[in-house]
């Protein structure tokens, strides 16, 4: 009778300490882990959002004035610098920039050419970052799927691109990468930019299904 009571204190004493402490019972499991992750999405998901369209259309601005200056310059060069030799003679006295004779053939047709490479430079330059931004990433109906809308350099309308999720693949993950996240398309040159001031509003759906990295065959 003893031994029962003793029995029956010693489990009244387990139960309440388990219940403070707030324990579940032995035979009670959590079937969930991290890495289980349903990509096959019911609809469209955006797991990537970058709303800077202020940025890009000051970009594309500063680009085409520096277009237009460089290639005044560059018609300016060539119809309005002359030549005009200067005397051997006295040119031993004079500084470097004034021996230069910058109407000579030489000198004048590098320096058109020159101003005009800069001028188209920039402005490529200039698209090509603007088209290769993304202002979304949007994760299709059924995680096959994932569509690219960039920046367009006039600001005018969206740029949409659908790739197949199996042929892109992330340079870095999300949380090593500090300024931008590349990344890869398939049987394209060059990467697409994710800047990190945008936000992912579902990162883990990101991070297996963008954010992973592919070797492509």
């Amino acid at each position: 009778m003893i031994f029962l009571l003793n029995s029956i204190t010693k489990c009244r004493q387990v139960i309440q300490s388990t219940l403070r402490r707030g324990t579940q019972p032995q035979n009670t499991y959590c079937t969930s882990r991290p890495y289980e992750i349903n990509t096959n999405v019911a609809k469209d998901v955006i797991i990537f959002k970058y709303e800077n369209p202020k940025f890009f259309r000051y970009l594309n601005i500063f680009a085409i004035c520096q277009f237009f200056f460089w290639n005044y310059l560059s018609h300016f060069s060539y119809t309005t610098l002359r030549d005009a030799p200067v005397d051997r003679n006295t040119s031993e006295d004079l500084p470097f920039w004034r021996r230069l004779n910058l109407g000579d053939n030489k000198y004048r047709n590098t320096l058109t050419v020159l101003c005009f490479s800069i001028g188209w430079g920039v402005l490529a330059l200039g698209w090509m970052f603007t088209l290769r931004s993304v202002r979304f990433l949007v994760l299709r109906k059924g995680g096959q799927t994932v569509s690219f809308v960039t920046y367009t350099p006039f600001g005018i309308s969206n740029r949409i691109m659908d790739v197949p999720l199996k042929c892109v693949s992330a340079q870095e993950s999300r949380e090593a990468a500090r300024v931008q996240l590349p990344l890869k398309v398939k049987n394209h040159s060059l990467y697409y930019i994710l800047d990190k001031k945008g936000t992912f509003p579902n990162g883990k759906l990101f991070d297996y299904t963008a954010g992973l990295k592919r070797n492509f065959s």
